[in-house]
């Protein structure tokens, strides 16, 4: 999460040397113990509709640090030079983007390493959506994936989980970021154990996507979701849109990720395919 201009930021939240001290020790213990997902082998699929789940990247667009992470200047105008160009300064980690698991790890594919068949994959949707609307910092849980999976079967083999929980209808409002008077957010993100369910079990999850600002709800301090999945080789998506459209099971998602050399992120066009 660190990036230009927002270290003042993290150092009022946290103190720096001990949250990296137990981040890294946490990061080693699940790369340890998580078993790597398998590539997962391509099935005959259809679809009837396609569903855009991407916001639309503006300058002014929330951000988790709180300042704007996107520049864009007129290069060359038609009047001008009978061509349309302009340069973008983009933070990786703004708008609909990808978390690559570099994010979070020492030597974890880049956005450009993860292979394109995992990145075109069964969706399922996990709905908490009535329980975010009561309690910003609800977290999906294991008991949502066991109802989950009680409900629809066992999770698709190579699979994307998404958590909607209704928060993409606050992008244009500060309830988006909904932070306190003391400046800790409050959005709905995935539990640590969640996700550790997720790596167990003969499950073969490849990545999770959440309609909020972070993978990790918005009061973490310690980014435990971050750390436990993606030193695993498993990718997440954040600020994704339309989740409520999509059926539990039976869609496609299509990630349209960055191939930028070493990319820890970056913003992404996502769609499913119903």
């Amino acid at each position: 999460m660190c990036v230009p201009g927002c270290l003042e930021t993290v150092a009022a939240r946290l103190n720096r040397r001990a949250f990296f001290r137990g981040a890294a020790a946490t990061a080693a213990g699940a790369a340890a113990t998580a078993v790597l997902p398998r590539t997962p082998q391509a099935q005959p699929r259809s679809f009837t509709r396609v569903v855009d789940l991407t916001h639309r990247l503006t300058t002014d667009f929330p951000t988790y640090f709180g300042k704007p992470q996107v520049e864009i200047e007129v290069m060359f105008n038609y009047a001008e030079h009978k061509f349309n160009m302009k340069k973008w300064t983009v933070v990786e980690h703004t708008g609909t983007h990808m978390d690559a698991p570099f994010h979070f790890s020492a030597d974890g594919w880049s956005a450009d390493q993860v292979p394109a068949e995992r990145l075109v994959v069964p969706l399922v949707v996990i709905n908490i959506a009535q329980r975010a609307a009561e309690n910003p910092d609800a977290q999906v849980t294991p008991d949502d994936i066991a109802a989950f999976e009680k409900a629809h079967g066992p999770l698709p083999d190579g699979c994307c989980v998404a958590m909607y929980s209704g928060w993409d209808r606050h992008v244009n409002s500060p309830k988006f970021r909904n932070a306190d008077d003391q400046g800790v957010m409050h959005f709905p993100g995935f539990h640590v154990e969640a996700v550790q369910m997720l790596m167990e079990d003969g499950r073969n999850v490849v990545g999770i996507a959440v309609d909020t600002l972070s993978l990790d709800y918005g009061p973490s301090k310690d980014f435990a979701t971050h750390y436990a999945w993606l030193p695993t080789n498993r990718w997440g998506l954040e600020n994704v849109k339309n989740l409520g459209e999509l059926p539990p099971v039976g869609a496609t998602l299509v990630a349209g990720t960055p191939t930028v050399e070493g990319a820890t992120g970056g913003p992404s066009r996502l769609f499913a395919l119903v």
